[in-house]
């Protein structure tokens, strides 16, 4: 028997860091953690595994308990990795990369994506690769060009295109009413 749990809304370093201060307060022992999961060094009993339940839901996550909604959390889980949180060039097959990490058909996959979370997996990513554009804006880090770069756009004409279709402002307006357009990962 595994002792894997998912865990939903997990999506950055300070969730891993929530969650691990749960984990800690309930004197609940773990082996790993990371975005989307923890490894547990023993299984918990349904009493822990209830009160662990309402902390996390107390701090805005919750365990995920089916294994449709595990794979779909897992694909969220390696797009917001991918696109938010790592250095690495995103010039990658999506398809490929989803499909080699999870052991499943692609196909297979973005189905189920998208016959749960009622857009597509594709869509998905593109609401991920907004938000960090708005975010490389906010924080006025690179220029439009490098961020088209760094997000694998084939040019900034394509990303502005494509922010203003999703958000109804170029980024240049964006950068002017910056205010509250940011939403937060889990809300995505």
């Amino acid at each position: 028997m595994s002792n894997t749990i998912h865990i939903k809304n997990m999506v950055c370093p300070r969730c891993i860091s929530a969650v691990s201060n749960i984990l800690q307060v309930l004197a609940i022992s773990y082996g790993s953690i990371k975005l989307g999961e923890v490894e547990l060094t023993t299984p918990l009993s349904e009493e822990t595994k209830n009160t662990f339940s309402k902390a996390l839901q107390d701090s805005g996550f919750s365990l995920i308990n089916d294994r449709r909604s595990q794979l779909i959390e897992q694909m969220k889980t390696l797009v917001v990795d991918k696109i938010h949180h790592s250095s690495d060039e995103l010039d990658i097959k999506w398809a490929d990369y989803i499909a080699k990490n999870l052991h499943l058909d692609y196909k297979y996959l973005s189905s189920l994506f998208s016959s749960v979370e009622s857009i597509t997996f594709e869509q998905y990513i593109i609401n991920q690769k907004i938000e960090r554009i708005k975010e490389f804006i906010v924080y006025d880090e690179l220029t439009l060009s490098e961020i088209s770069h760094t997000l694998n756009y084939s040019s900034v004409a394509y990303l502005s295109n494509q922010f203003k279709k999703v958000t109804g402002m170029t980024p240049t307006q964006f950068k002017k009413v910056i205010d509250k357009n940011r939403k937060s990962l889990d809300e995505i």
